[in-house]
């Protein structure tokens, strides 16, 4: 009997894991009060700590008297070195999600259903206490594990070929038990000949970690089912050890999260366009002050005209009663002053229609008149920095599908950035043209300023990022130029010199 409890002894695999527990509800109490009954000897379990925001929560209330530390925080738990995982017995998807986004790299989070069969395991092995009832209670329990979880589970040897394959396994990969035992698990799941990591550096291999590290490891997988369709994987591994401390099989679980993360990706999607939308109505104020100031300028010199000829007229008539002549000059002094007010009538016109408010609007619409109103809008500018405009635009009607007033904001505040670029002069050209091949129409803004850095390159598309001075620049001009772009399935392209110039190439679709 001594010989077979010895060899019994040798195949027990001992599982260590340091875990905290988010959820401190009646579950918790349960593992709690087994680890204080030393219920299974053969799993060697610590839990480091547990999180409820309830106080008075059953497994809060015995954590404290096991002087475990409590918290109402489970970053708190982020701190610890040794965490191996994270058990999460809420049963909350926001949670777990929350949870997976923010742990740390080496910790993994073992989610609640997983829970569920630790208790009924651990229940289930109070009743038995010899080595050999321990044994089969193991088999048992493995058995039931991986046959009736909902998870996606398999065992690995440590060469990485597959030892066991639940049915949720099986399901996944598409294959029949007898083609999958045996296999290589790269092999099976991606047809690689060599693991994961190893073939593809941004596919990250968790059992290569839990194999450097011998502890638990998790990953996020990408794959694409038989309809090409993308699908999220939530994968987990554990280190199986022999009694000297040696690996000697990997549990791996697979959980899909396809739809909890294709519901986070919807979200974020909206609160990006949320701030698209509301970071395109600041920078379009701020427009519209630099817009103002140049026109000031703009409208004053015709006014100024209007009074000069109003002047001459009223001395005219103060004399005598006009002459035949004198009739024609005031025709020539009325032409003219009509011609003044109908540059001021379309300056005020202009700014009017870029500041008013419109709502987000796709439309088929023709951006030769857009990129018009742009040069229209900034000319003055241009005159007053002493930078020579040269254009060579494409003529006639280019439809593309899009909203006139994020097409405007985003080729105005290109042509921005392309005057601020030349405080003491020099020479703006903007161009169009047709790309046949692309089907789209490309337009370019370019520069003579002091042109981009190699390092400020990678960067000038953040929010928030400038190289202006204090007070001279928000940082979101370009950012929106690249938000608007890439929202109207188009494309851009900047390339620069240092002491020569900077220029921008946008494509857009044409319909």
């Amino acid at each position: 009997m001594d010989t077979i409890n010895h060899s019994n002894q040798d195949l027990l695999k001992a599982l260590s894991l340091n875990i905290a527990i988010v959820g401190g509800g009646r579950t918790c109490k349960f593992f709690l009060e087994l680890l204080q009954t030393n219920s299974f000897p053969y799993l060697d379990i610590n839990i480091l700590g547990v999180c409820d925001i309830d106080p008075n929560a059953e497994g809060i209330i015995i954590a404290k008297e096991m002087g475990i530390l409590t918290t109402s925080n489970f970053r708190d738990f982020f701190d610890f070195k040794n965490l191996d995982s994270i058990l999460e017995l809420t049963n909350s998807k926001d949670v777990l999600l929350e949870l997976i986004k923010l742990r740390p790299k080496q910790v993994s989070i073992l989610e609640h259903n997983i829970g569920g069969f630790l208790r009924s395991f651990f229940m289930m092995s109070q009743q038995l206490k010899s080595v050999e009832h321990q044994v089969i209670l193991e088999k048992m329990s493995s058995d039931f594990l991986i046959q009736h979880s909902d998870t996606a589970i398999v065992v690995l040897t440590t060469d990485f070929k597959i030892a066991e394959a639940n049915e949720a396994y099986l399901k996944i990969v598409g294959k029949s038990k007898e083609n999958v035992i045996g296999g290589y698990c790269h092999e099976i799941y991606y047809g690689l000949k060599v693991p994961c990591s190893m073939a593809r550096p941004s596919l990250k291999c968790p059992m290569m970690e839990t194999l450097k590290t011998s502890k638990s490891a998790q990953v996020i997988h990408e794959y694409y089912d038989h309809d090409n369709r993308p699908t999220y994987s939530n994968i987990v591994t554990y280190p199986l050890k022999d009694q000297n401390g040696e690996i000697t099989r990997i549990i791996e679980l697979w959980r899909d999260i396809t739809q909890e993360f294709s519901t986070q990706w919807e979200k974020r999607t909206k609160k990006l366009k949320a701030d698209l939308n509301r970071m395109v109505q600041e920078d379009r104020m701020i427009s519209l002050g630099k817009l103002v100031a140049s026109c000031v300028h703009e409208i004053n010199n015709p006014i100024q005209g209007l009074l000069v000829f109003s002047d001459l007229m009223q001395q005219i008539i103060k004399k005598d009663n006009p002459t035949k002549e004198n009739l024609n000059e005031f025709r020539q002094h009325l032409s003219l002053m009509s011609s003044e007010l109908e540059r001021c009538g379309n300056i005020v016109s202009g700014l009017l229609s870029f500041s008013r408010e419109k709502s987000l609007e796709y439309k088929n619409l023709n951006i030769c008149d857009v990129l018009e109103s742009v040069i229209t809008l900034t000319r003055h500018k241009m005159e007053l920095q002493n930078i020579q405009l040269i254009t060579d635009l494409v003529s006639g009607i280019i439809l593309v599908r899009g909203d006139t007033n994020r097409l405007q904001q985003c080729l105005l505040n290109l042509v921005f950035n392309a005057i601020e670029a030349m405080p003491d002069g020099g020479e703006l050209k903007i161009t169009s043209e047709i790309d046949e091949p692309e089907k789209a129409i490309r337009i370019k803004v370019e520069d003579t300023g002091p042109g981009i850095s190699k390092e400020n390159l990678d960067h000038i598309y953040d929010p928030f990022f400038t190289t202006k001075e204090e007070g001279q620049g928000t940082g979101l001009g370009l950012s929106i130029v690249y938000g608007v772009t890439k929202n109207h399935g188009g494309k851009i392209h900047v390339k620069s010199t240092v002491g020569k110039g900077t220029l921008f190439t946008l494509s857009y679709p044409v319909v």
